[in-house]
């Protein structure tokens, strides 16, 4: 079946459960790097799988909201948190995020890799996460630049935006709003056959202004 004939919901149903984990479990190295020196609050962690980054976030004293699409990856996520003793400082939320958002304000909102090789209204999904951070808060936004060298049949409707068109997409109000971090850097990723490979990502960083 082709990625087409799911729906979203279907689609991360199906991949997470082609195995009992399909990510590393460490959180991701932009967020730990982004985050360094922030005075803990409130975070909501968009996309957030088998929740690495929602545990690691816990573990440095924030409160958490995670969210995803797939409930088996937030039940994953919930047992992990658990085990790692900070399951009373997260919010597991499922929501498909193009169509319901988690209410409340944050003072980190963070959206890793969220890339969708099924429909996604990523731009519309990336503003109402701009709108959730509170004043004095960060915007914290990791993509991809491009595909990785092992993607063989790329998927032609899937566009990578460059930092500056992440900015431009969110419309952040003039005299409101501080760009921190606009920029495109390196990674090495190991491929499905172990082999280490350089990719493009981008990290765009951003801060509401207090009132």
């Amino acid at each position: 079946m082709s990625d087409e004939s799911f729906s979203a919901e279907e689609f991360w149903q199906d991949r997470y459960g082609q195995s009992d984990r399909i990510w590393s479990g460490n959180p991701n190295a932009a967020l730990v790097r982004e985050t360094e020196g922030l005075e803990p609050g409130r975070a909501l962690d968009l996309g957030c799988g088998e929740g690495a980054d929602a545990i690691w976030l816990a573990r440095q004293g924030w409160q958490v909201t995670a969210v995803d699409i797939s409930r088996l990856a937030l039940d994953r996520a919930a047992e992990h948190a658990a085990a790692e003793g900070v399951g009373d400082r997260i919010d597991w939320q499922q929501h498909d995020l193009g169509e319901s958002f988690p209410v409340g304000t944050f003072d980190l909102v963070s959206a890793q890799f969220l890339h969708s090789p099924v429909e996604m209204p990523r731009e519309k999904i990336l503003r109402n996460a701009a709108s959730a951070v509170a004043p004095g808060g960060v915007l914290l936004i990791e993509g991809h630049g491009g595909f990785p060298a092992w993607e063989h049949h790329p998927h032609p409707d899937l566009h990578f935006p460059t930092p500056q068109e992440v900015i431009d997409d969110l419309g952040l109000a003039d005299g409101q709003w501080e760009v921190l971090v606009s920029e495109e850097h390196e990674r090495i990723q190991n491929g499905p056959d172990g082999q280490p490979t350089t990719r493009i990502d981008n990290t765009v960083k951003a801060r509401r202004l207090p009132a």
